[in-house]
């Protein structure tokens, strides 16, 4: 697989209703998983953690409601998600971008079983990698 880039866009608390309009919008396939799926805590148990829309004309549109106490201003809500399952050329990515910068999230294996990690680049660019887990 290769890797991709697209949008990652967070919500306040309405992430479902959002990327189900946007699967009006572009059709598709949405998948979405709740907070409650990874995290017995409590907190906001069916908001969205992960959404993910994959449309037929070769989109790819992520999104998630923020976290519970995360502030979230819309039109500054996005972030670049680079995924996919090569290894060596992620974590390349990962070292490049984060030079200079600063890490919200360590690269490091995480709670689905991807290796995940956030961080902004020396230029205010959010960025988050994803490394999927081989089987």
């Amino acid at each position: 697989m290769a890797s991709t880039l697209n949008p990652y866009i967070n919500f306040s608390g309405n992430a479902r209703e959002a990327m189900e309009f946007y699967e009006q919008v572009f059709g598709g396939t949405l998948k979405l998983n709740t907070f409650k799926e990874f995290d017995d805590s409590g907190q906001a148990p069916e908001g969205i953690m992960h959404a993910q829309l994959e449309t037929p004309s070769g989109y790819t549109i992520m999104g998630a409601d923020s976290a519970p106490g995360q502030q979230n201003n819309p039109g500054n809500n996005m972030t670049v998600s680079l995924s996919g399952d090569d290894e060596d050329e992620l974590r390349g990515y990962w070292t490049k971008l984060a030079e200079g910068g600063s890490v919200g999230v360590p690269l490091e294996k995480q709670m689905w079983g991807d290796v995940f990690g956030m961080c902004v680049d020396r230029y205010g660019v959010p960025w988050m990698v994803n490394i999927t887990a081989s089987s």
